[in-house]
């Protein structure tokens, strides 16, 4: 089925029934976030949920929670504290986002979420499927969702062959996927949740089970057999490199060990977060080093370099541990900075390469 085919008229699979049904007998009923109409624990799992596996959400949801128990907490929060418990969990602007809609929430809203997908979407950082899911789930709006899961549920049903990477056959999906809705309100929250654990648990990307697949009788991607084929997307972003050298700068030994550490802008890749000083070049380094100690009696020690990979980019850094009997002042020789007790590194927003990296150094 094309693009053009689905709006010319031809016939839809009705398979709202079947999916509804399949969620609430073997969908996925475990989650921490399911079973809940509080917008708050909806739109914050479907936050952490974007580009990031179940399991590794669980225990940042669990611990989210806990510190920041509603949305005027999270909003009251200073930005480094939410960093700091994002830590680890990577698409640091969603972090940044999920603060600054926190703040518009209550300041916009009197602190409660709206009830509709297209006033949901005006806030910072919330998408047209996240508020999709979140007027779904909480309020039972018919709107569809279409997140990567759905795209390749509703792909290989249709065996769409418009291009989900262009923006025209998106819009075209999404449409499809409104028609596609079940008729009765009270049924969105299981459709929802039905067309996400399809996606993630039997219509994977590679080997879709489809000897399972409560939608089998209808895919027609299935009954051609070229599941593989769908869903189309022919537009592949070029991979970048970028290359830095670091400075490890620390002071004193064992549990009085510091640790000096520079906050990047709040913007770019690491908006925000602490880091060690980073240099284009060696020789860049060198010579901040050499102007930070001139005569300070110190020890270096080059480390490993290793490659810390990101959606679009590889990035190669090679850091170097300089360790000084006391603190000094840096901020001439690096520009501005910290110095941070190794027990305050858990509580700050760092990248995860160097989180992990000086828990064990």
């Amino acid at each position: 089925m094309s693009p053009a085919g689905a709006d010319a008229g031809r016939p839809l699979p009705r398979i709202a029934a079947d999916l509804v049904r399949w969620q609430r007998a073997q969908g996925r009923h475990g989650l921490p976030w399911q079973h809940t109409r509080d917008p708050y624990r909806v739109w914050l799992s479907e936050v952490m949920l974007q580009q990031t596996q179940v399991t590794t959400v669980l225990g940042y949801y669990e611990r989210f929670l806990a510190r920041w128990p509603d949305v005027a907490a999270l909003a009251a929060a200073p930005l480094d504290d939410v960093l700091g418990q994002w830590s680890g969990l990577g698409y640091y602007s969603r972090a940044r986002h999920l603060h600054r809609c926190a703040q518009a929430v209550v300041a916009d809203h009197g602190g409660r979420f709206p009830q509709r997908a297209a006033v949901l979407a005006t806030l910072p950082g919330i998408g047209p499927s996240t508020a999709a899911a979140i007027a779904s789930f909480c309020f039972d709006e018919r709107v569809a969702i279409l997140d990567g899961n759905v795209k390749r549920v509703l792909a290989r049903v249709l065996a769409f062959d418009g291009d989900i990477g262009q923006s025209g056959p998106t819009r075209t999906l999404w449409r499809i996927a409104d028609q596609l809705l079940p008729e009765d309100s009270a049924d969105m929250p299981a459709w929802t949740q039905g067309v996400m654990d399809l996606g993630a648990t039997v219509c994977t990307p590679r080997k879709p089970q489809c000897g399972v697949c409560p939608l089998t009788v209808h895919c027609a991607a299935r009954a051609s057999g070229r599941q593989a084929d769908f869903p189309v997307k022919e537009k592949r972003l070029k991979r970048g490199r970028r290359e830095s050298w670091c400075l490890w700068l620390q002071a004193g030994t064992g549990d009085a060990t510091q640790v000096w550490l520079q906050q990047r802008a709040h913007s770019g890749i690491w908006a925000g977060l602490w880091t060690w000083p980073l240099f284009d070049d060696a020789s860049g380094r060198e010579a901040a080093l050499s102007a930070l100690l001139g005569e300070v009696d110190a020890s270096a020690e080059a480390l490993p370099s290793f490659k810390h990979v990101l959606t679009h980019l590889d990035w190669l850094l090679h850091p170097l541990r300089v360790s000084v009997q006391a603190p000094l002042d840096p901020s001439a020789a690096l520009g501005p900075g910290r110095w941070f007790d190794r027990a305050a590194l858990a509580t700050l927003g760092l990248p995860a390469p160097i989180g992990k990296a000086l828990s064990v150094g």
